[in-house]
């Protein structure tokens, strides 16, 4: 019999550790692991390498600044490159599901070079209703936003397929609405992420930092401060506790979060936890201008020093990048750092970021790797053992990354659509040099080689 394709020679990460076998994949499957080397069409020598279930990034934000027809292509071109095989969008659209979805489906459809699914942000009440037609249609999932009411509620929504403009409104999550959202997903066991900052502090602190006149990434953080993350933690999982709902907290950068996230679970919560690579790398401390202005912001050194730890315990379910895919002009639109847009470009970075700063510093191992970027969250979210592991059956989505090879960050290296990084000029030791989705190499050093268009869609059944 004739395979398709054989990866030799490579250090396989397995979730029982790291053996020395080939990869042989037949129609976009992984179907044996072997010492020999099967008669194959396409035979990858990856002597020397490490192949790594494929990364899925559980956190992107696409199709804001662009059209998803476009965003698509640009993004999953530079996730690709990046060694990412799966990429969860946080939809957010400013009208009806109903009327919307199936053509932010059929532009995707066409568009993305890897595999993809989507989060379903809930901004309106009547978008509550439509979450079970959401279900229907592969996506469950729900995003809320406790950050968002009076005047910090207004976000960009995302581009109606066809059109060009950006879309700002206004949303007022109230606890009504957080009650509702919470309730009528656990009734059909879905999990909810919540971005965990009360709006009525942040907003608070945001108008007294501009009284005081007030600038600077530092002044960001202390506008939107660790204790509103900390509120808003524990609201939602006191909510959850009595709905027996589950919770998956993006975007966790500080240690009082972490605390508060443990103390929730201790009290019976069901809670995964996110982080990003900025929180394990940057600092306002270090950070000069804007181009890091996040939320939640990033915070001091120890916190980052705080959330390495937090990985080395196993608090930290998952890694996502928060990416967001926006250009110069707009992000450093004004002179202040409140005039700035908070969010930045960091799917193409987030792998070779975690070898680099991670396994090659002794932080985390390729086992910790593996579970942080793909394991837990193909689990979490209902796609394993489709996706997130190397096993008889499975999708051949594989990273292959050499742990020892050096380069320099720059936005051109990745080439999506955003023209900076906040990485510009990093050295980093370790990179992808080949990703497979499906069983076909989509990207190899730094060049694309897959079409847009192959990338599907994966729907994700309701967990049992």
């Amino acid at each position: 019999m004739t395979f398709d394709t054989v990866i030799t020679d490579s250090h396989v990460i397995l979730s029982s550790g790291m053996v020395e076998k080939n990869i042989v994949i037949d129609d976009g499957k992984i179907v044996d692991f072997t010492t020999e080397v099967p008669q194959c069409d396409v035979r990858i020598n990856a002597r020397g390498l490490v192949s790594i279930p494929g990364v899925i990034d559980p956190h992107v934000h696409y199709g804001v600044y662009s059209p998803i027809e476009k965003a698509a292509t640009t993004e999953s071109r530079v996730a690709a490159i990046g060694g990412i095989t799966t990429m969860m969008r946080m939809l957010r659209l400013g009208g009806s599901y109903k009327k919307l979805l199936d053509s932010h489906l059929l532009e995707s459809s066409t568009s993305h070079y890897i595999d993809y699914t989507i989060h379903a942000s809930i901004l309106q009440k009547n978008q509550i209703e439509e979450m079970e037609f959401c279900i229907k249609k592969g996506v469950n999932s729900f995003k809320l936003y406790m950050n968002l009411g009076q005047d910090v509620g207004h976000v960009y929504m995302d581009m109606t397929p066809g059109t060009n403009s950006l879309h700002e409104e206004k949303v007022e999550m109230s606890s009504d609405m957080i009650e509702k959202i919470v309730s009528t997903a656990t009734s059909f066991k879905c999990t909810v992420l919540v971005h965990a900052e009360d709006y009525q502090m942040c907003s608070c602190g945001i108008r007294e930092a501009k009284e005081k006149k007030k600038d600077g990434l530092g002044a960001w953080s202390e506008s939107r401060s660790v204790e509103s993350e900390i509120k808003s933690i524990r609201t939602i999982s006191r909510i959850a506790r009595k709905a027996g709902g589950i919770l998956y907290f993006v975007h966790i950068g500080s240690q009082g979060a972490m605390n508060a996230i443990k103390d929730e679970k201790k009290n019976g919560t069901k809670i995964f936890v996110e982080t990003c690579p900025h929180y394990l790398t940057l600092s306002y401390e270090s950070q000069k201008g804007y181009l890091a202005k996040v939320m939640p912001p990033i915070r001091t050194s120890k916190d980052v020093d705080a959330i390495w730890k937090e990985i080395q315990l196993g608090t930290v379910d998952s890694i996502g990048t928060d990416h967001v895919a926006n250009r110069l002009n707009l992000k450093l639109a004004g002179n202040t750092v409140w005039d700035a847009l908070a969010g930045f470009p960091g799917i193409g970075t987030m792998l070779p970021i975690l070898i680099s700063e991670g396994v090659n510093k002794g932080r985390m191992t390729l086992e910790q790797l593996v579970s942080l970027t793909s394991l837990n969250t193909a689990k979490i979210f209902g796609m394993f053992p489709k996706k997130g592991s190397l096993q008889n059956g499975s999708d051949a989505d594989i990273t292959i990354i050499d742990l020892k090879k050096e380069n320099k960050v720059s936005s051109q290296l990745l080439d999506g659509f955003s023209d900076y990084t906040v990485y510009e000029g990093w050295n980093l030791k370790g990179w992808p040099v080949k990703t497979l989705v499906r069983g076909e190499i989509v990207a190899e050093d730094f060049e694309i080689i897959g079409k847009p268009g192959y990338g599907k869609f994966v729907t994700r059944p309701v967990l049992s």
